[in-house]
């Protein structure tokens, strides 16, 4: 599975990049906002930082609107893939750049048939919400195990790339049930990496190396 770092903050995909720890960079309006930064400066910035996909959301509503704001986002860099709502206009645009050889990630899925009509519009990328269903008492793995499902069953090559990932169990689960991509904050990415037993067995191993006097 590849891991996508939700976050603008430019800092910490710098860091998760010298650890080889991520392959692309997921961003929204709210992550901008929380950035304090100007929106094309710090989409232009995170696609210097990264080769992977950076995905970069467009504002507008409608489907000549989300062309025009997109077509402009995708001349700042090669890695750009446009960012669309699950909509009908958003999907007749993503159909519109599978033609022109676009990528783009349909956002804010939360159900299989939503699913469905993105990849038939020609989706690089499906981002269904899981942290936001588990908050209503809906199962969000449940939805990806369908999306599975329903690729699988048909062939198709949209990506399913979970989001509103909130813990390492999130992580855990969406690799088990086969989603392709998962995008997570970084604190979460950083975290996947503890074990209480991985401390225990490190600190164990450096008191004995220096009480055996050892040296490297």
């Amino acid at each position: 599975m590849k891991f996508f770092v939700d976050t603008a903050n430019v800092d910490d995909i710098r860091e998760l990049e010298s650890y080889g720890l991520i392959d692309g960079v997921t961003t929204n309006p709210s992550l901008i906002k929380k950035s304090g930064r100007d929106f094309v400066e710090v989409i232009t910035e995170i696609c210097s930082v990264t080769d992977g996909p950076v995905s970069a959301e467009v504002i507008a509503l409608d489907t000549e609107g989300m062309l025009a704001e997109g077509r402009k986002l995708a001349k700042i860099a090669d890695n750009i893939v446009v960012k669309l709502p699950l909509t009908l206009d958003g999907l007749a645009a993503a159909q519109t750049f599978s033609k022109e050889g676009i990528k783009t990630n349909v956002t804010l899925c939360f159900s299989a048939n939503q699913a469905l009509l993105a990849a038939k519009a020609g989706a690089t990328y499906i981002s269904p919400f899981i942290g936001r269903l588990d908050d209503i008492h809906i199962d969000g793995m449940d939805l990806i195990q369908e999306i599975r499902a329903i690729y699988d069953n048909y062939g198709f090559d949209t990506e399913i790339l979970a989001a509103s990932i909130r813990s390492p169990m999130h992580v855990k689960e969406c690799a088990i049930v086969g989603a392709d991509v998962g995008t997570a904050p970084p604190a979460v990415i950083k975290a996947l990496v503890k074990h209480p037993l991985t401390d225990k067995g490190l600190e164990q191993f450096i008191k004995d190396a220096e009480e055996a006097g050892i040296k490297v």
